[in-house]
């Protein structure tokens, strides 16, 4: 009897185990802010959920924040430009399809640029916030829908910065 509850408890454990790695692996990670780019929205150290699923499934939108790999590091971002749209900022102000679009987020000062061509369909145009100090599609382009690993917008730590990204 002892033997068949030493079995039945590690099975427990391991299947445990597989469910938190599933989890991990499949729809919810922590993620660590490792730079400055999102600043003043994120600070550099902030812990974060980066939510792997729900954006494969609600779609994204403008101005949700997402996390790629680009060159072997993980880079956060805001979507700004969405696809089949034109982009231009211009006076600190940004035009999507000529027409103005107010950003309610922090952010800093913009330096002026048009996008030459639409953004291709299942693509995404990224840019940090802190728009000065940010390596984004200005430099590498417009990102493909599956290079994005997740979407963002809870801050687990550091307890000042606890809660949802506004």
């Amino acid at each position: 009897m002892k033997k068949k509850n030493i079995k039945k408890e590690i099975l427990d454990y391991i299947i445990i185990i597989i469910i938190v790695i599933l989890i991990r692996t499949f729809i919810f990670t922590p993620i660590k802010v490792e730079q400055n780019s999102m600043n003043p929205t994120l600070e550099n150290k902030d812990i974060m959920i980066l939510n792997k699923l729900g954006y494969r499934i609600n779609g994204l939108k403008r101005f949700d924040i997402v996390v790629i790999r680009h060159d072997n590091d993980y880079l956060i971002k805001r979507v700004i430009g969405l696809p089949n749209e034109t982009l231009e900022y211009k006076d600190n102000t940004l035009y999507i399809d000529g027409k103005q679009v107010l950003e309610t987020f922090n952010k800093k000062e913009t330096q002026d640029f048009k996008l030459e061509d639409k953004i291709p369909n299942d693509n995404y145009f990224l840019m940090g916030d802190n728009r000065e100090n940010s390596i984004d599609s200005r430099m590498f382009g417009v990102v493909k829908r599956q290079e994005i690993l997740g979407k963002t917008k809870f801050i687990l730590f550091p307890i000042k910065n606890f809660g949802y990204v506004k």
